[in-house]
């Protein structure tokens, strides 16, 4: 992994996030290097300044952006938004709830990540999920296909501090839609659009909210709702399993990044916090999770696991695990893969040195977990009959 920061894990892995979702090395190297003495005052000391540096650069792409679109040049405009989108998120899921500038890093981010759809032509399409009286906000990739069949869909599900937008800049839309499968990546409750903007929080039970999505999928001409699947990455590899187990219409999945035992792991965490994927990281899963206290949450933490689940997943499975991933320990991986008994065809894929891709969710080599994986699901679809596939 890129290490800028050799006494701040969080700060290094933020920093490899953005570089994932296409932030331009040169400008990536900037904002670091500003921000050298800055690092040693800790996760949460710090945190000001990285917001500030991140926000920085992002307003002034935003400007250069402003620039190129006036004189009728949409592409490059499309591509300084998106990349100020990435700054901005960058720099507001880093900070504390009560940190009232990251409202508008946050709305920023959104504004400018439309106008990098609009502008640029992507193969983007904003969906709306009806949950709850509410909405949850997603990203439709369409597949690139030969024939005008519907095409085998992909429910893809964030992390505890994830958004759609960082899972879009990954490319494993992109990457599914060359092999004729479309990707449906949401903001599911917990994270994103649903916790910003709706109060949408995290829930144990994530068929509930996964099953609304597949309701929208099924309504859909272009897609092929016999040939769904469900992956997501970091704490999205407790919730995808765990939606794969009790919604029966999804035919695969995919945890990039085994989390057999989240609830587990968080005792651990309370008792030394050396992992911590965000700063002020017990005020953030409070949020996440929609609990008052400290107390409230590890009350609740022993039912965020896997244990007597995996079993009821029956479809083929693929866990993908750094042999380096310094957040969920090797453990998890091996005992998700060990308890899905049921599953007709499962794998659990170490990425080591060689593989690159030995950090959590392999984010110091992103492009070999994702080749690896949107590989895995086509192969799996088309042992399944689904048909216009490639590899």
């Amino acid at each position: 992994m890129l290490e800028y920061f050799p006494t701040n894990y969080v700060w290094n892995l933020s920093t490899n996030v953005a570089l994932m979702m296409g932030g331009n090395y040169g400008e990536v190297d900037a904002i670091c290097r500003r921000l050298a003495a800055a690092a040693k005052r800790g996760d949460d000391a710090g945190t000001t300044a990285f917001f500030e540096a991140w926000c920085a650069q992002a307003d002034q792409l935003v400007e250069l952006a402003i620039q190129d679109e006036g004189a009728g040049c949409k592409f490059s405009a499309a591509a300084k938004f998106g990349r100020a989108a990435t700054y901005y998120i960058t720099a507001e899921r880093m900070q504390s709830r009560q940190f009232e500038p990251r409202k508008r890093a946050y709305q920023a981010m959104l504004d400018c990540f439309a106008k990098y759809q609009r502008l640029g032509e992507l193969n983007c399409e904003r969906i709306e999920i009806p949950y709850q009286g509410k909405v949850l906000a997603a990203l439709l990739v369409r597949a690139e296909r030969h024939d005008d069949d519907p095409a085998p869909c992909i429910a893809f599900f964030n992390g505890l501090d994830g958004t759609k937008e960082m899972v879009y800049g990954s490319r494993i839309g992109s990457e599914l839609a060359r092999r004729g499968i479309s990707t449906l990546i949401v903001d599911q409750p917990g994270v994103g659009e649903s916790l910003r903007l709706h109060g949408l929080t995290a829930i144990v039970e994530a068929e509930a909210w996964a099953s609304a999505c597949v309701d929208v999928l099924e309504k859909r001409s272009d897609i092929d709702a016999e040939h769904l699947g469900v992956c997501g990455w970091s704490l999205g590899g407790y919730f995808a399993p765990r939606a794969a187990a009790f919604e029966k219409r999804f035919r695969l999945c995919v945890a990039w990044g085994a989390n057999f035992n989240w609830g587990e792991l968080q005792k651990r965490r309370l008792a030394q916090e050396g992992d911590r994927p965000v700063p002020h990281y017990w005020e953030h899963v409070l949020w996440v999770w929609g609990q008052r206290t400290l107390e409230d949450f590890m009350a609740l933490a022993p039912r965020i696991t896997l244990a007597g689940t995996m079993d009821k997943l029956t479809v083929p499975l693929l866990i993908t695990h750094g042999w380096n991933d310094r957040q969920i320990p090797r453990e998890y991986a091996m005992q998700q893969y060990e308890c899905a008994v049921n599953s007709p065809k499962r794998e659990l894929k170490w990425f080591t040195k060689r593989d690159g891709g030995v950090e959590h969710i392999s984010i110091d080599n992103p492009d070999n977990a994702r080749d690896y994986i949107a590989d895995w699901i086509a192969n799996a679809l088309i042992d399944q009959g689904a048909r216009g596939l490639r590899t």
